[in-house]
């Protein structure tokens, strides 16, 4: 699955783009089919495995609390007992109380408003509206999907200890080095040493080159001397490990900002993302996570590990509507692949199916 778009042809790459322009139609091989998913341009072969993963990430969930929902439509008819029962479902799935009156109101006044008197109706607007929640947060393409991406493309990853942040990593580096990229990741969790062993032996697994100092080192100097190591061999992508001890901690706060002090004197417009790695089985606690972070240093999205171990997948829709953050990828298993690009429409067809 190609999660990285490439940078801009080399000459030789358009004179053979040209050579192949200029031959007889019989002799192009015709271009594959694409569609976008998670702003992603995929083959029907990608498309397939990005569903095939969401299923699988979401089958908990789906035999879950969302397995209710079936049963819940059903019935020819409803009555008022529906709103009731529906609310108590998504909430029951970490959903969050907010979030679930938004999509139940909306749903109710849709019926309402165009008279729907049939439930398998109901559930096409509830579909319609989960899948607009999880929209919310807009289709800001990402930085590594872009075809003019910046070269090396600064990623910071956030997230307090036990999250899957450095596992998630790891995962990243090894579907964009799939994709012909050349990653370097930084260890700046320098507070545990722990951490720094486990990001080198994450790189020796998936054949990146790993930046690291001594325990007790300064993070930011760590995340200067990445972006140097990236300009020395032509990196493409540098990610960034950062400390993820408790984030009530104004201390971790302070190292983050100055991370990016240090980060914006050699590249101005970067970091280019910073990724919060949430884990999804941690529910509403999650969101005050996400919350802290996004006050100190900002977040442009999501990661949400561990979807595969939650029978509650409904926080995916709390981060959408209450933080306004997309969210980028889902944790799938344990597996290297297991990582999938996030797609609203996907993700809600996998817990309706």
């Amino acid at each position: 699955m190609r999660f990285w778009r490439r940078k801009k042809k080399s000459d030789e790459e358009s004179e053979q783009q040209q050579e192949a322009a200029e031959a007889p139609a019989e002799e192009v091989a015709e271009a594959p089919v694409t569609t976008e998913v998670a702003d992603l341009e995929l083959t029907e072969e990608e498309v397939a495995e990005v569903q095939e993963q969401t299923q699988r990430a979401t089958e908990r969930t789906r035999r879950g609390w969302f397995s209710r929902l079936g049963g819940l439509f059903e019935r020819a008819d409803f009555g008022d007992e529906l709103w009731d029962e529906l609310e108590e479902i998504l909430i029951s799935a970490d959903t969050g109380l907010e979030t679930t009156e938004l999509i139940v109101s909306t749903v109710r006044d849709r019926v309402r408003q165009d008279n729907i008197k049939r439930s398998d109706e109901v559930r096409e607007l509830l579909r319609e509206e989960l899948v607009a929640v999880l929209e919310e947060p807009g289709h800001s393409v990402p930085r590594w999907a872009e075809s003019d991406a910046p070269s090396p493309l600064v990623l910071i990853v956030v997230g307090v200890n036990g999250t899957g942040k450095t596992t998630s990593i790891a995962k990243m580096a090894h579907a964009f080095q799939r994709d012909g990229a050349t990653v370097i990741l930084g260890a700046a969790d320098t507070f545990r040493a722990a951490a720094i062993d486990q990001l080198k032996l994450w790189g020796e697994r998936v054949g990146a080159r790993v930046v690291a100092h001594q325990h007790g080192a300064d993070p930011g100097a760590v995340a200067f001397d990445s972006l140097s190591a990236a300009e020395s061999a032509g990196g493409d992508i540098v990610i960034i490990d950062t400390a993820g001890r408790l984030h009530t901690k104004s201390n971790l706060m302070e190292e983050l900002k100055k991370i990016y002090r240090v980060i914006q004197r050699k590249y101005p417009d970067a970091p280019h993302e910073t990724l919060l790695v949430l884990d999804a089985t941690t529910g509403q606690n999650g969101l005050s996570q996400a919350r802290t972070f996004t006050e100190a240093v900002g977040i442009t999205g999501i990661v949400l590990s561990k979807l595969d171990g939650t029978a509650k997948g409904g926080i995916a829709f709390s981060i959408a509507h209450q933080l306004q953050i997309p969210v980028r990828f889902i944790g799938t298993g344990e597996r290297m692949d297991d990582l999938a690009p996030f797609d609203a429409r996907q993700f809600v067809d996998a817990l309706l199916s």
